[in-house]
């Protein structure tokens, strides 16, 4: 799977989405985060797995604590890919509002000049 797919897979999963949440406050062990998640350490220890594959996150070991952190680059192939589609839509709808704004009718000068009489 190429690393953009693995990117949009990992963010499709909200438990994971969740997790990648509280580490945009800070690293946090394990235990810390799986905290307030009512599943079991193995299943959030293969969130985080996917994560890391994906590259979203790093993990690291400290004494017997394993820290995790976010990674900022992996959200990078993510981002870019969005923010092309982005610029492409916004390209399309100011085009089509220049369009609009050229055939759209012309109110005639004899209707706008009737509401104005006294």
């Amino acid at each position: 799977m190429d690393q953009l797919s693995q990117t949009f897979a990992a963010l499709a999963d909200p438990t994971r989405r969740a997790i990648l949440a509280r580490l945009a406050a800070g690293a946090a062990t394990v235990g810390d985060i799986a905290e307030p998640f009512d599943i079991s350490l193995p299943a959030v220890s293969r969130h985080l797995k996917v994560l890391t594959e994906a590259g979203l996150i790093e993990r690291h070991t400290e004494a017997q604590w394993r820290r995790c952190e976010l990674r900022g680059e992996g959200m990078r192939a993510a981002a870019d890919w969005i923010e092309f589609y982005r610029q492409f839509w916004e390209n399309q709808l100011d085009r089509l509002d220049d369009f609009l704004k050229r055939t759209a009718p012309e109110t005639t000068k004899g209707k706008s000049r009737a509401r104005h009489k006294p």
